[in-house]
């Protein structure tokens, strides 16, 4: 099992559950992202939030990514992992099992075979 911090610069997260918590990821929330490639403060807090994250032994996800501009700065900042309406819409359970399965055929289980 891994752990994650969503929505991580806003709300309840906090730095010292980066000292408190097994964490394995941090995901860097949307508001941050919304303002790239060219928001200046932005672009200062993504970079250093996963210059952070590495520092740590981190990975980072951004969330929210909707552009090929946000997605090739967030590239440019060294963020690992992408997600957002520009990759795929949410879909329902089933249909991921089906999206996964064609990606990866030997790799995925059935939907029956998958805990809910």
């Amino acid at each position: 099992m891994r752990l994650s911090l969503d929505d991580f610069g806003t709300g309840y997260s906090c730095l010292a559950y980066l000292k408190r918590l097994p964490l394995d990821t941090l995901k860097v929330d949307k508001s941050f992202v919304d303002g790239l490639p060219d928001g200046e403060k932005d672009t200062a807090i993504v970079k250093t939030i996963v210059a952070m994250s590495h520092n740590l032994g981190l990975s980072v996800v951004a969330e929210g990514v909707e552009l090929e501009a946000q997605a090739e700065r967030l590239r440019q900042l060294g963020c690992q992992y992408l997600q957002g309406w520009l990759f795929s819409r949410a879909v329902p359970f089933s249909r991921l099992v089906e999206l996964l399965a064609a990606a990866v055929p030997a790799a995925c289980p059935t939907e029956s075979e998958v805990a809910v």
